[in-house]
């Protein structure tokens, strides 16, 4: 199937030219230009708030500039709406997914373009666009599954073959790969770079250095706003974008190790526990130690932590705590008696994004800042303030909704609310998952300083370096069971990916 019957005449550059955006005086953007060329990859990188998802806004029509000129193939082009867009030949593929739950994968893709007469859609003439997509996506998805009861990985293949159906002369994908699978992700850099060798420029909007040296052609980098250097890929390595994105020389990705003393106690025992998605698994984590948990996709890692922390139902085993055991099982419960948890997902599982950053962070200390059901906000204020510059949260103000903060500033505040409880076991799924270079390093700063004062640290991380990074043991999983428990010499990549394509031990 030919590809060029499905993106529009890709001829002609598309300039921003001294694009400037401000939020309540504060700004985003400062006198940006940049260049998209058809059939070129440009990513556009920098930390998160650095003003990289603004400008592809702009670009988008989503939000329009306080200034700046826009062209497209020599043309001054006026973008109000989206639609404005979408008819010049802009599409996005957003970090925030934009799929109708209750509507089939059909109906999703082509949304606003249906095959229809007199309002009456052709279902047949649809199914056959729809086939062609699938084809040429290499994605199997059944056109009529409801994608409320897809994953987070699908939904983005949704997302892929819409922007594929409208004939998109520029896509900007934001964040395209960060759901999905290994595998996944090898298809998706398939599309882009037949995308562009078919003529379409790219605007690749990524936290993954290594995704952005294998794809890109340019690469544009932000910081705070303004722009820093536009190179080619080629003459760029992930060192030297690492400074230009933080403005200051490059350290080591992770902190230094200290390992928790041999003599320290027990301060986590999970014995025997059997779940959803778990079968037999046994674990201790010392005070003042981190351990990783590993894994491929579906091995059962969230599943596990997630048992522990009472957040799904037990069939069998026990979790106790500094020699405890927890009976009552719920996870308002584990909160109290000293077991805290960081989500996977911080918008869907953690933050209650339309509130504050004093709203989010206070939420796990209501009844110690309460008294007769009444919130003292005088004590609230305090401790939030005190938590969230701890953490390091970068905000105008206590009262900002959690929505318009960056990636990083959002999983900062969960840290703050998960910290304000004083847990004695923190346990962290997929921590810095949608976080920049800069806001990644002061998380592991945050976690070793905590293993340093005490606190025994359980980390789940589909990133192997990260496991590595950060662990002082590592305990690997498949099918729900755990394969290997690793410490010392033995935590390494080799032994990790062993144990997680091997069957689980006999009993």
């Amino acid at each position: 199937m030919n590809i060029d019957a499905h993106v529009g005449t890709a001829g002609g550059d598309f300039i921003a030219t001294g694009v400037s955006k401000h939020y309540g005086g504060v700004p985003a953007l400062t006198n940006v230009s940049i260049r998209l060329e058809p059939g070129k990859v440009h990513a556009l990188i920098g930390e998160n708030g650095a003003g990289k998802s603004t400008l592809g806004k702009i670009i988008a029509g989503v939000i329009a500039p306080d200034s700046g000129i826009l062209t497209f193939r020599g043309e001054l082009l006026v973008l109000r709406t989206p639609r404005d867009a979408i008819a010049a030949g802009i599409v996005t593929i957003a970090q925030e997914l934009t799929v109708v739950p209750s509507l089939t994968v059909a109906e999703n893709i082509f949304l606003g373009s249906e095959t229809a007469t007199a309002s009456v859609v052709h279902r047949a003439a649809m199914r056959q666009r729809y086939d062609e997509l699938a084809a040429l996506a290499g994605f199997d998805l059944h056109p009529d599954t409801v994608v409320g009861a897809l994953s987070t990985a699908e939904k983005q293949k949704v997302e892929v073959m819409r922007a594929l159906s409208r004939k998109a002369s520029i896509i900007i994908m934001d964040e395209p790969s960060a759901s999905l699978s290994t595998s996944e992700v090898g298809v998706l850099h398939s599309i882009i770079r037949h995308l562009a060798a078919s003529g379409v420029a790219i605007v690749l909007i990524s936290h993954f250095l290594n995704e952005v040296l294998d794809l890109a052609d340019t690469v544009t980098t932000l910081r705070d706003g303004s722009l820093i250097a536009t190179a080619p890929a080629q003459e760029c390595t992930e060192r030297g974008l690492i400074e230009g994105m933080l403005g200051r020389s490059h350290t080591a990705a992770y902190p230094e190790k200290v390992l928790a003393p041999t003599d320290a106690p027990v301060v986590l025992d999970v014995q025997h526990l059997s779940a959803p998605g778990v079968q037999d698994c046994s674990l201790q984590v010392r005070a003042g130690e981190i351990v990783g948990i590993a894994g491929l996709v579906g091995s059962g890692r969230s599943e596990f932590v997630r048992a522990i922390f009472r957040d799904a139902p037990l069939s069998a085993g026990r979790v106790v705590l500094d020699g405890t055991e927890l009976k009552k099982r719920s996870p308002s419960v584990s909160i109290r008696e000293g077991v805290a948890f960081i989500p996977e997902s911080r918008k869907e599982m953690g933050l209650l994004m339309g509130r504050s950053i004093r709203e989010n962070t206070a939420l796990s200390r209501l009844p110690w800042l309460s008294r007769w059901s009444w919130i003292s906000r005088k004590r609230e204020l305090a401790a939030v303030t005190e938590q969230v510059a701890k953490v390091g949260v970068k905000a105008a103000s206590l009262t900002q909704s959690a929505r318009m903060l960056s990636g990083g500033n959002q999983q900062k505040i969960l840290f703050a609310r998960t910290l304000m409880c004083t847990p004695k076991v923190l346990i962290c799924d997929e921590p810095t998952r949608g976080v920049d270079v800069g806001s990644k390093r002061a998380i592991y700063d945050l976690l070793v300083a905590k293993a340093q004062e005490g606190m025994g640290i359980v980390v789940v991380s589909s990133e192997l370096e990260e496991i590595l990074g950060l662990a002082h043991r590592v305990v690997v999983m498949r099918h729900g069971q755990i394969t290997a428990s690793l410490d010392g010499d033995n935590v390494n990549e080799q032994a990790i990916l062993v144990a997680a394509f091997a069957d689980a031990p006999s009993a």
